[in-house]
């Protein structure tokens, strides 16, 4: 789980510095409350249309759901992109106890 977290903040970060134009990117990791982990990765910048998600989204959403967890991608063409990852609190007792 903490891979995945690791990825989600990696690769969205990146596609802020490659291709949203913001000059800086808001990171949050918090706990769900009695659910697990959630990593939010939030920028101001060009945005897209979700159909034109590229290889890496659909690539990290493959990394996130194959560890249980679920990924969220919201964006607006002139207003920005989050992604948001949410890991229940499954993945990661099996994560500590593998």
């Amino acid at each position: 789980m903490e891979t995945a977290a690791y990825y989600v903040v990696c690769e969205a970060t990146t596609n802020v510095i490659k291709h949203s134009g913001a000059g800086r990117a808001r990171i949050v990791v918090a706990p769900l409350a009695a659910d697990g982990l959630r990593v939010a990765v939030t920028d101001e910048g060009a945005g897209f249309a979700p159909a034109t998600t590229g290889s890496g989204l659909a690539g990290l959403r493959d990394r996130v759901e194959a560890v249980g967890g679920r990924l969220e991608i919201s964006s607006s063409l002139g207003v920005g992109t989050t992604v948001v990852a949410s890991f229940p609190t499954s993945v990661m007792e099996d994560a500590t106890t593998a």
